[in-house]
C-alpha cells in the first residue's frame, strides 16, 4: 500500500448542499415530492425491502426528473452554485501532503461529485459515485409512463405531503407505483438502471479500494454522516477501522466508533494526527481527551496539549474561538454509547448539521 485511505461520504462532510434536493427545486413543488419520496426511502431501509438499499431515493425520483425535462445539464449547474464544507480544500491539501489518499464514495449522481472532486482536489478515478445518463432515459419513456407520474404527483401534494407523517399511507400508494404501476414499463427498466451507491453498495466501494490498495478494511478511515452510509460505518467499525461520523443522524452516530461535530471540517486532522503517532488506539485516547476535556480546551486553547492538536490547527482555533458565529469541535468516542449519551450526542450532531446543511440536515 502507498499511503493510508481515507474514504469521505460527499453530501455532508465535503458539501452541504443534497443535489438531488436542490434538482427537485428546479420545478414547482419539487421540494415537497422530495420529502416524501426520501421518507418512504427511509421507511423501506429500515423495514429491510429486499434489493433496497438506503440512498435509493435518487432513482425514485427519475421519473420526476424525465416528466419535468430535467436535463444532466441542470444538474450541472445546480451543482456548481454548492457551497464546499467549511475546511474541505485545506483538510484533502494537508492529507495529501501527508501522504494519504482520499476518496469519495457517494450517493450522488456523477454530475455533482465529479464537480465537488474537483473543486477539491479528488479526481474522478477515486471517486465512487451514482452513473446517471438522464438525457439518454428521457428519450425512452411513453405516454403511459408520463401519466403514471402525473397520477403519484397530484396525489403526493394533495393526500401525501400534508401527511408526511403518516408512514402507513406514504408505503401504500408509493408502493403501488414503484411495485405494482410501472411493472414492465420502460419507467421500470430506466430505474433499474441506475444503480445508486448507498447502502451495502457503499461497503463494496470500500472492499474494492481496500483491493486496490492491497489493504484490509481494518486500516481505513471512513467519514459519513447520514442513512446512505450507516452500513458502511458499521462494517468498518466492526472490522476494527476508523468510522467516524461527522455532524451525523440518528441513523449514523451508532454504527461509528468515533464522532466529530463542527462546522469546519480541518479538525478531522487531529484524529489523522493521532492516527499516524499510533494507530487505533491513539485516535481513540485522543478522543476521549477532547471529550473529557472539551470546556477547558475551548475556554483557553492554548492549553490544549501539543500531542492532542497539530500546532497549525491550534493556531486557528485560537484565532476563531471568540467569533460568536464559530461552533468549536465537540469529539465523541462512541463504542459502546448508551442511550442516554446517544441522545446528548445526536443533539450536539443536530446542531452543528442545521448550521452546516441548512435545509438538507432533515433528510434522512
Amino acid at each position: 500500500m502507498t499511503g493510508n485511505v481515507i474514504c469521505f461520504d460527499l453530501e455532508g462532510p465535503l458539501s452541504p448542499q443534497d443535489n438531488a434536493y436542490e434538482v427537485m427545486g428546479l420545478f414547482d413543488n419539487g421540494h415537497k415530492i422530495f420529502e416524501v419520496i426520501s421518507r418512504y426511502d427511509d421507511l423501506l431501509t429500515l423495514e429491510g425491502r429486499k434489493n433496497y438499499e438506503p440512498g435509493d431515493t435518487l432513482a425514485l425520483i427519475v421519473p420526476f426528473l424525465i416528466y419535468h425535462e430535467i436535463s444532466e445539464r441542470d444538474i450541472l449547474r445546480v451543482s456548481e452554485r454548492a457551497r464546499i464544507t467549511d475546511g474541505s480544500g485545506f483538510l484533502i491539501s494537508r492529507l495529501e501532503q501527508l501522504g494519504w489518499v482520499p476518496y469519495i464514495i457517494s450517493t450522488s449522481y456523477q454530475q455533482h461529485a465529479y464537480n465537488v472532486g474537483e473543486q477539491i482536489g479528488i479526481p474522478p478515478e477515486r471517486i465512487y459515485c451514482t452513473f446517471f445518463p438522464l438525457d439518454e432515459f428521457r428519450e425512452e419513456i411513453g405516454e403511459l409512463g408520463t401519466s403514471l407520474i402525473e397520477d403519484l404527483e397530484r396525489d403526493i401534494l394533495k393526500k401525501l405531503y400534508p401527511n408526511i407523517n403518516d408512514d402507513n399511507r406514504i408505503k401504500e400508494r408509493l408502493d403501488r407505483f414503484y411495485y405494482r404501476d410501472i411493472v414492465g414499463t420502460e419507467l421500470e427498466d430506466v430505474m433499474r438502471r441506475v444503480v445508486v451507491i448507498g447502502g451495502q453498495r457503499k461497503v463494496d466501494a470500500t472492499l474494492r479500494i481496500a483491493k486496490k490498495v492491497k489493504t484490509s478494511l481494518s486500516e481505513l478511515i471512513v467519514v459519513g454522516d447520514s442513512i446512505t452510509d450507516y452500513k458502511m460505518l458499521k462494517e468498518v467499525k466492526v472490522e476494527k477501522g476508523i468510522s467516524i461520523v461527522f455532524n451525523g443522524n440518528k441513523y449514523a452516530i451508532p454504527y461509528s466508533n468515533v464522532g466529530l461535530a463542527a462546522t469546519d471540517i480541518r479538525f478531522l486532522l487531529i484524529i489523522i494526527s493521532a492516527y499516524m503517532r499510533g494507530g487505533r488506539s491513539t485516535v481513540m485516547d485522543t478522543v476521549k481527551t477532547w471529550e473529557n476535556s472539551y470546556d477547558e480546551f475551548v475556554k483557553d486553547p492554548e492549553k490544549i496539549p501539543d500531542d492532542v492538536i497539530p500546532e497549525d490547527l491550534k493556531n486557528f482555533l485560537l484565532t476563531k474561538v471568540r467569533d460568536p458565529e464559530f461552533f468549536p469541535p465537540h469529539f465523541h468516542y462512541l463504542e459502546g454509547i448508551n442511550r442516554e449519551k446517544l441522545e446528548e450526542v445526536l443533539k450536539i450532531h443536530e446542531k452543528t448539521r442545521a448550521l452546516v446543511r441548512g435545509d438538507a440536515a432533515k433528510l434522512g
